[in-house]
């Protein structure tokens, strides 16, 4: 049985994202579109494990990685979470962490 991401080590996390991206590779070469996207969430979320959650704050606001149009504005942190609001939506939703890119300035 898989183990939970929180419960692994900094090792067992880096070795988790290497096989799932040789799994994405795979299924992106094969054409199997829903099975590279499950592998690419769970490399976030396996990513997300390796980062600080303590270096997010709420009242800041983060680009995505590779979307250089949306943000999104922290209200809390929990866990390897932010919670917030994307691009002024009034929806409060969760991320993981490793999904931001760089810090934008609040207007």
């Amino acid at each position: 049985m898989q183990r939970k991401y929180s419960e692994m080590s900094m090792a067992e996390l880096q070795t988790e994202i290497g096989e799932l991206t040789v799994k994405a590779q795979k299924a992106e070469q094969r054409g199997m579109i829903s099975e590279f996207a499950v592998h690419e969430r769970k490399i976030l979320m396996a990513q997300a494990y390796l980062m600080d959650p303590d270096e997010f704050n709420s009242g800041e606001r983060y680009q995505f990685k590779g979307d250089e149009s949306d943000y999104f504005d922290i209200d809390y942190i929990n866990g390897v979470f932010a919670w917030g609001y994307r691009s002024g939506e009034s929806k409060l939703e969760a991320v993981p962490i490793s999904v931001f890119g760089k810090q934008l300035p609040v207007d």
